[in-house]
């Protein structure tokens, strides 16, 4: 039992030494931890159901998971090769679309949210 203790204290620290690291260094990370920070003001503060504001909330974290996997995604291209690479440029790129998917995801969770309140 110990040692799922030790084990589970090195993964925490590294899971949190990633998120840190990433909030740091990617322009794109902070952007969408702040743009997730007003979202759930809003979701709390506007008189939406419970539902929606729990569907708001979760999407918002799936954006900032699509960020960190894009994130890790680019980084292991870029350490991979520096030269031109079709299949690198597609990975990158798929991952980015991954991102782009999930923040339309949440972004038609607000319009329904918004539409309801009309």
């Amino acid at each position: 039992m110990r040692n799922f203790f030790v084990r589970l204290h090195h993964r925490t620290r590294w899971s949190w030494q990633g998120l840190v690291a990433t909030y740091r260094e990617e322009y794109s990370f902070r952007v969408w931890v702040w743009a997730n920070l007003v979202s759930a003001t809003l979701a709390f503060w506007l008189p939406i159901g419970s539902s929606a504001r729990t569907l708001i909330l979760v999407l918002g974290l799936m954006v900032l998971v699509s960020e960190l996997f894009n994130t890790a995604i680019e980084r292991a291209v870029d350490h991979t090769s520096t030269d031109h690479s079709k299949l690198a440029g597609q990975a990158k790129d798929a991952a980015s679309a991954a991102v782009a998917l999930t923040a339309v995801s949440a972004g038609i969770a607000w319009a329904l949210a918004i539409i309801q309140l009309i």
